[in-house]
């Protein structure tokens, strides 16, 4: 039915009408990161061409020597660059390659230069020969002659004679000395300076450029030797005093990481609560018929649960038909079920059939690390269900909000705690809110709360159980209307074959058979395989890759005929379904055994028959072989759980009588069951150790007498086993009657499947199904998988 105007929420940010579109990319974080990168690389990591040469002062004086560093360029200049408040200093220019040349064969030349003694030309011709000793001869006065034809060069020239390894200290003619007197130097010497030819380079060679450099010296050195080196017209002189350029340069990059973290956070931000200021807003989803599909019409076999929830629609479509004889709906409905027994498929069913606004959030929503915002969210939630007014609100997995106050590992969850409260403030506290209807789902109602659980709050619990046959059949009938069935495949064998199913599992169950019939290449899904599919689903795949030895495979085969041998004889046992040698899941063997109907007792007899059954393989092992394996470690797993409950739980033992020893055996809730404490004594505890082994000794020695009685029958079943590996009920009944199978099985021939094709997950029985677990050959673990 459409909604009416009248009854049609508004549209606004916290009113989306449908489901919420998942959000697209986020072009803007994309872009902000992708820009943070290439700043952050250019700051640190940026070493491109462009960058100038660092030199070394020694470096840079001896290019200076040699008349390299550009000083007469405007556009190029040499600059001394001091820094503000420092003894820093840098030096910035350009310098030219070092010219290629050609090299003749020069003349030698006497030179000469001159120098006053102590004087900063003294200090720096001692640093120029620090590495070339030369002949010093020390007197008051010059001698006569010693110019001769020398050439008197200045200190430029002899720095430049010098860098270019002109001079040759050891000339034969004329050695490099020095003569001293107490108040003037005279060097001596001799250079070659050769005759050098330029060499052009060629047409399509690129004529080398100027390279720009830095040198990092210090304030001392200016006031020294580098002042008296670079004149006022070869190099300008200022000072830097742009600090706030120097200030951004240095906290750039840690304010681009700041601003990245803010945006991240701010996204998560939005994410969490659809804005910075908006933790507290409810993430509650309104759904309308437009958006959901489902109606009763799609939920089957829980036909008591339809009926008390189809009221709730009820009312709501024709208040007056109730208010008429002063009756009111429930505040709160909860449902209580096992996983997959359709919960949530039945709230779904209601918002379908409803004409109201229907309101859908998990109780994990309200739960944030903050505290307090579970609260407001809540509040939220009544708000926007006050505006639309009647309205429904589903609550799914309520548990995970509404736990017991007061419990936990050392103490409560106070973000849970303070959510609870305000919901149970809101169901039912001095503001009510009045025309809003409360739908949960759990399935662990032993762990709410009590006062969410009092009349007044949820004052309806529906139980959501496990399906009958008949519900079973109709659950089978609306999923394969999903699939292609072929004409006359009858769904009530497949529905008596499958107790303790749920919904969930009998969807499974249509869906990995139509998949079998998929790879088998059929045109429609039959009976065949909605068997295997069963098979399939309860005790896992059929796994006939796995290679056993003869020996082993002959004993596995005899302790299976043990167990189908024993099943077959016995009254009060449930009746076989097949038996197979070949591994299944985590069994390497099983016989497999299915009630003729729904039960709902479990009686002494077949209890007592059922542990008969349980010893019967580790019976036939010793029998044969005269010896056991630890194949039965699950069987003794099982009759020892069975005989437990009966002798503890069931009041089955005429030694201990009706007394309950021990809590039932339940789900634990670790904060209240934690210090449990056992309320029997120990003399007790040692009564109820000997009762279980000799109840569990008299099913051994009533197994081993029935299987020496009809050894004969338990041979024929085992060499049946080895040769067609598995054996329905009907083809054991054929050898227990006739001695031979009038239909025998096909030979086994392992299907033709691709090895990556997975398995199904196995989902183990509940209820009155046990499954004959035979465990794991020698060497195996029980339980794991072969």
């Amino acid at each position: 039915m459409p909604e009416s105007p009248q009854q049609r929420p508004p549209e606004g940010p916290n009113n989306q009408r449908g489901p919420t579109e998942a959000p697209g990319f986020n072009w803007r974080l994309a872009i902000l990161l992708g820009a943070a990168f290439v700043i952050l690389g250019v700051a640190f990591f940026n070493n491109g061409s462009s960058k100038p040469k660092s030199l070394s002062y020694s470096e840079f004086r001896t290019k200076w020597d040699k008349g390299l560093v550009v000083v007469d360029d405007s556009k190029k200049p040499l600059q001394v660059v001091t820094a503000e408040g420092t003894a820093d200093a840098k030096i910035t220019g350009w310098f030219k390659p070092t010219p290629s040349v050609e090299e003749g064969t020069g003349n030698p030349e006497l030179i000469a230069l001159s120098f006053g003694r102590r004087t900063p030309q003294e200090q720096e011709v001692n640093e120029l020969l620090k590495e070339i000793i030369p002949k010093r001869i020390h007197s008051e006065t010059l001698p006569e002659g010693v110019l001769g034809d020398s050439e008197i060069i200045s200190l430029k020239d002899f720095r430049k004679f010098m860098a270019f390894g002109y001079v040759k200290p050891l000339d034969p003619s004329q050695p490099l000395t020095l003569y001293t007197t107490p108040y003037d130097s005279l060097l001596v010497g001799t250079v070659v300076v050769p005759q050098t030819v330029s060499v052009v380079p060629a047409e399509d060679e690129k004529a080398p450029g100027l390279t720009e450099f830095t040198v990092d010296t210090s304030m001392y050195l200016l006031d020294g030797e580098l002042r008296n080196l670079l004149k006022t017209e070869d190099a300008s002189y200022f000072r830097n005093t742009d600090m706030l350029g120097k200030a951004i340069i240095t906290f750039l990059p840690v304010l681009l990481i700041v601003l990245l973290l803010f945006f991240l956070f701010r996204q998560q931000m939005k994410a969490a609560g659809r804005g910075a200021m908006s933790f507290g807003k409810s993430k509650a989803k309104m759904l309308t018929r437009d958006h959901n599909k489902v109606t009763f019409k799609d939920v089957a076999g829980i036909q008591e649960a339809k009926e008390e929830l189809w009221e709730i629609v009820d009312f709501l479509r024709d208040p007056r038909k109730f208010q008429k004889l002063g009756g009111s709906i429930p505040k709160g409905v909860l449902m209580v079920g096992a996983p997959g027994t359709g919960k949530t498929l039945l709230a779904r069913a209601i918002a379908g059939e409803a004409d109201v606004p229907f309101f859908s959030i998990s109780g994990s929503d309200f739960v944030e690390m903050f505290v307090g915002v579970g609260a407001s969210r809540v509040r939220d939630m009544f708000e926007q269900g006050k505006k639309h007014a009647p309205c429904l609100i589903f609550i799914d997995e309520i548990d995970a909000v509404g736990r017991h106050r007061g419990h936990g590992m050392g103490g409560g969850h106070d973000e849970r705690e303070q959510t609870l409260n305000q919901l149970l403030v809101e169901m039912d506290g001095f503001d009510t809110q009045e025309g809003i209807i409360i739908i949960a789902a759990t399935n662990r109602p032993d762990v709410l709360d009590p006062a969410l659980l009092r009349p007044g709050r949820f004052d309806r619990q529906v139980t959501v159980s496990l399906p009958d046959v008949k519900g079973r059949e109709e659950i089978l009938g609306v999923h394969v209307k999903k699939i292609k069935l072929a004409p006359g495949t009858d769904l009530s064998v497949i529905a008596r074959g499958t107790p303790g199913f749920s919904g969930a599992e009998l969807a499974n169950l249509i869906n990995e058979a139509a998949l079998l019939a998929a790879r088998k290449g059929l045109k429609a899904v039959t009976l065949p395989e909605l068997e295997e599919a069963r098979d399939k689903v309860r005790w896992g795949r059929e796994r006939r890759s796995m290679a056993l030895s003869e020996k082993e495979k002959t004993t596995t085969a005899y302790h299976e005929a043990g167990h189908a041998l024993l099943l077959t004889i016995l009254e009060h046992v449930d009746p076989l379904h097949k038996v197979t040698i070949i591994p299944r899941g985590p069994y390497l063997g099983a016989a497999f055994h299915l009630p003729k109907e729904d039960k709902y007792h479990f009686h002494k007899r077949q209890g007592t028959e059922q542990l008969i059954v349980t010893m019967g393989g580790r019976v036939a092992e010793e029998i044969i072989f005269g010896d056991v394996t630890s194949g039965a470690s699950g069987d003794i797993n099982q009759a020892t759980s069975l005989a437990r409950k009966m002798v503890c739980e069931w009041g089955m033992s005429d030694e201990l009588g009706m007394v309950e020893y021990g809590d039932p055996q339940g789900e634990v809730f670790l904060a209240r069951d934690i210090s449990r404490q056992r309320n029997y004594s120990e003399s007790t505890a040692q009564k109820i150790d000997a009762e279980i082994k000799r109840v569990i000794d008299r099913a051994y020695a009533d197994a081993k007498r029935l299987l020496l009685e009809q050894r004969d029958k338990l041979e024929l079943i085992a060499q049946a086993l080895l040769e067609y590996e598995t054996l329905d009920a009907s083809h054991i009944n054929d050898l227990l009657e006739h001695g031979e199978m009038r239909n025998p099985p096909s030979s086994p021939t392992p299907p033709s499947l691709p090895d990556d094709v997975p398995a199904a997950s196995k989902q183990k029985a509940s209820g009155d199904e046990q499954e004959d677990d035979d465990g794991p050959m020698p060497g195996e673990v029980v339980g794991a998988p072969a």
